[in-house]
This record gives C-alpha cells, structure tokens and sequence, in this order.
C-alpha cells in the first residue's frame, strides 16, 4: 500500500510512523520546508506544497489528510475524485454541511473513507468494547465522561481559536472524540442538549462544552470538554445494569491510561473488581491504521467512516446554534 499525506504536521508526522503494511512516497504542506523535513525521514519520499499532486498521484493507493479543520473537506474530495482511499482525521470538516458533499461522493464512488477517530484504538478502549460487546456490562444505561487540557501561552492565537479554519473551539477539537466514543458504546443520539462557553481565553471559539445527549432508547451521555482543565484529564464511566467501565488516563500527560471493571453481584453491595494497566507506548495510531488496509483488502466499510463524522458533527453544530441563538437573544 503506497501512501500520500497531505498535512506534515504534528499529526501527519506520528501518522507517518504508523503505517504498518505501507510504504510512504509522497507528502505535502502548505508549508514546503514543513513536508521537506518530513520526506527527509525517510527515502525516496517527495516532498510538495501542493496538495493536489498527491493526492491525485499515480503511484499513490491511500491518501491521509492531516490538515488543520478548513482543508480537510477539499482534500478528501480531491483525493476521492482521484480514485483513491482516503483517511482523514477528525473533525473530517468544519461542519456537518461542508462534510455532506463528500460523503455523497464517497458513496457514489465506492471509495473507502476511515475517519481518524485513533481514541477508539487506545489499548483500554479495545477492552472495553470487547467487555461491552461481550454482555459483561448488561444493558447499557449511560456514560459519563470528560476530557480537558489546560492550553498554553498563546493558545488563543492559535488556529484552533480562529473559527474560520476551526469550525469552533473545544467542543469540535476534543469534545468531537468523547462524542464519537459515547456513540460508539450507545448508538445514535435522538436529542441534543448543551452548552458551549469561553470562559478563560480571549477568543472567539468555546474553551468549554456541556453536553447531554439522548438516544432514542433513553440512553444518557452526559460529556464535558475543557481547555480549562489545568491538570489534563480523560475519564469515561460505561454504566450498564450488571456493572460498570471506568477508563482514565491516555498516557502521557493524561496519565497511565487505565481500564477498571466494576461487575455488580447478584447481592450488589461491593462490586467485582478487575483492572488493566497499560502504562507500555500508545499504538492506537498503527492498530487503526492495520485495520484500515485491512478494510480496503476486503472492500469493507471502515468504521468509523464518514457517517460517523457527519453524526458526531451533527450533535457539534447542534450546540453552537444554540450557543449562537443564546448570545444573540
């Protein structure tokens, strides 16, 4: 599988290292020494700033687009008009509207587009849908769950804090992940209730959002995403009526990245308790990235996929018409 990115920065860099399967040959930014220092890494890789040229490349069989939130969309389509597969990290878009188009197109092609949801991947997430999908759990009740970094100086010059290229601030940087995680153990959500706010840094994007998100069953996600959050946090609570998942850390500044396994006994009282530790480096990018060749070898639809997105990014803009509607009451 020959491989192009387009976007060399932090993320299109850890993407290039976790290409199990692969072989990079191209790469492109906006910035050219950025791509340069990239292709550098490696042998015989080119390096371009324009997009295009990769992702219509013929000897290029899968496209990942890491670019800031603005790029993504027009990226993708490039690459889909080009024939080829496609990984695109999430957001995937700034919005809902901007990402139809491209779904449509996908469809209509038969191309295999994987979102890069990698959360899913980490180690204790793996186990913890295993446990779910298993039973262990019983039905599922609700979640909870929260995610925040404290941000550093000069966060709100950054791009994430310019809507036009951002689409929004923490709720479709982050909070986007605890959204897709919440649907990936409980299903669609029919009903959408939050709040997105700035409290902390002068700019024009949410630095925090508050969510409750309903399914059709009754099913609760009760979700908060932070750049307020100064020691940085993750935490996800999967309640069913037999027991209970805790999953807390990410590794790294997150903190170990664990999985505890709280299973109710027929007296209740104390439950059964089992934990697993993964304090060994984070490999969500490599396992995700196997499951997607895998994916295109069997002409299967990658999940998460563009659908995906699009119901993440849904419930995402859900909130900011309702803060914008808030602030201009």
């Amino acid at each position: 599988m020959r491989v192009g990115i387009i976007g060399c920065g932090l993320i299109g860099q850890k993407r290039s290292q976790a290409l199990p399967g692969a072989r990079l040959v191209a790469c492109a930014d906006r910035d050219l020494a950025r791509a340069r220092a990239l292709a550098a890494r490696w042998e015989g890789v080119r390096a371009s700033d324009n997009a295009e040229q990769v992702a219509t490349a013929a000897d290029v069989d899968l496209v990942i687009v890491a670019t800031p939130h603005d790029a993504l969309a027009e990226n993708t389509l490039k690459a889909i008009r080009a024939g080829k597969h496609v990984l695109v990290e999430k957001p995937a878009a700034r919005s809902a509207a901007e990402l139809e188009p491209v779904a449509a197109e996908a469809e209509r092609l038969g191309a295999l587009v994987r979102v890069g949801f990698n959360h899913r991947y980490h180690r204790a997430f793996r186990k913890a849908r295993e446990l779910a999908q298993s039973g262990a759990l019983g039905d599922l009740m609700f979640l909870r769950a929260r995610y925040g970094h404290g941000g550093r100086p000069g966060y709100e010059k950054e791009w994430r804090a310019i809507r036009e290229i951002s689409g929004g601030g923490e709720l479709i940087d982050q909070g986007v992940h605890l959204i897709d995680l919440a649907r990936m153990f409980l299903g669609d959500f029919a009903d959408v209730q939050g709040h997105a706010a700035t409290f902390f840094w002068k700019m024009p994007v949410d630095d925090n959002a508050f969510l409750m998100l309903r399914t059709a069953r009754g099913q609760v996600a009760w979700l908060h995403a932070s750049a307020t959050e100064w020691k940085n946090t993750f935490s996800m609570e999967i309640y069913g009526r037999d027991g209970k998942l805790q999953i807390d850390g990410l590794g790294g500044s997150y903190g170990t990245e664990r999985l505890t396994f709280y299973r109710m006994l027929p007296q209740m009282g104390p439950p059964e308790t089992s934990a697993w530790e993964f304090p060994m480096a984070d490999d969500s990018w490599s396992v995700e990235f196997a499951e997607f060749v895998q994916d295109i070898q069997l002409g299967r639809q990658p999940d998460p996929n563009l659908r995906d997105a699009l119901a993440a990014l849904r419930v995402v803009n859900s909130i900011y018409q309702e803060a914008s509607h808030a602030h201009h009451a």
